[in-house]
């Protein structure tokens, strides 16, 4: 047989002996940490056992249509993992000087000494390099580079859209070259994806199609409405005039998770919280 056939074979035994132990990453986003969840067998009864975070070695897609929050969250994690780890952070959309600025205002917001920012936080500007933004192996190579000169153990693209916003017949290939590079560099990865504003509000379906949510570990779906009639401002108990936000975990395959719609605000001073979920729906037993 052919070598590299034989080499696309794996045992589960084998495998098992590389396989990372699930555990949960802290986001430093209030209300989050306790949405993803693993079972464990316990007197005979499965349990839920709540993972305190994402999963470590994750790479979760957080989408949305403009002005939901996607960045904040994004950055807010960013500067949480910095107090102790080292971050790449892979800004499409921003140049680099600008996104600093913004996460150390944020930093002061959360109460963490802004130098954490310049010390632990690893740029990679793409949106003043051509290579870097059309040639995703040179975009990899630079990655790969950064992790192994930094030690890096958490990575975040903002945003991926914008590596084929020009080119979404091949958005498949993009992620998906992205993606396994990520899990074989074992990076806990947050990667944001824009939605068009048409789209259905609560659907995971970005620019590109499917393709993102599809392809990584987990979805975080960011959404808001206007009220703008009466009939809103019953239901959600605010005034016309006023944005209610929600959010919502689309799927996680690496450990079971909240399935509810919340609500969530982003405070004056930028930050993220997750609130109560819709009135009406249950609490997952």
């Amino acid at each position: 047989m052919n070598e590299i056939l034989k080499e696309a074979i794996i045992l589960a035994k084998d495998a098992s002996k590389k396989a990372p132990k699930i555990e949960g990453i802290p986001t430093g986003i209030e209300g989050l940490d306790e949405l993803f969840f693993i079972a464990e067998i316990e007197n005979q009864k499965i349990t839920k056992k709540p993972l305190k975070g994402i999963p470590k070695y994750s790479v979760c897609n957080i989408t949305g249509i403009n002005d939901t929050g996607k960045s904040l969250m994004a950055e807010q994690f960013a500067i949480y993992q910095a107090q102790k780890h080292k971050v790449c952070f892979i800004t499409v959309e921003t140049p680099a000087n600008f996104v600093i600025a913004s996460m150390k205002m944020r930093a002061k917001a959360m109460k963490i000494d802004e130098k954490i920012i310049e010390e632990n936080i690893i740029f990679i500007d793409a949106t003043s390099n051509y290579k870097l933004r059309e040639e995703i192996p040179t975009l990899l190579n630079t990655l790969a580079y950064a992790i192994k000169e930094y030690k890096i153990e958490f990575t975040i693209i903002d945003s991926i859209t914008g590596l084929f916003e020009n080119k979404e017949m091949l958005a498949r290939t993009i992620v998906r070259k992205i993606y396994n590079f990520l899990k074989k560099w074992y990076q806990t990865s947050i990667i944001i994806s824009q939605k068009r504003s048409g789209h259905d509000a609560f659907s995971a379906e970005a620019a590109g199609g499917y393709v993102v949510g599809h392809i990584v570990d987990g979805t975080i779906v960011l959404s808001k409405e206007i009220i703008d009639t009466p009939y809103k401002a019953k239901i959600y108990k605010k005034p016309i005039g006023e944005i209610v936000r929600f959010f919502r975990i689309d799927g996680c395959r690496m450990c079971g998770h909240e399935t509810k719609v919340k609500f969530f605000e982003i405070t004056s001073l930028g930050l993220i919280k997750i609130g109560k979920p819709l009135q009406g729906e249950k609490n997952d037993s």
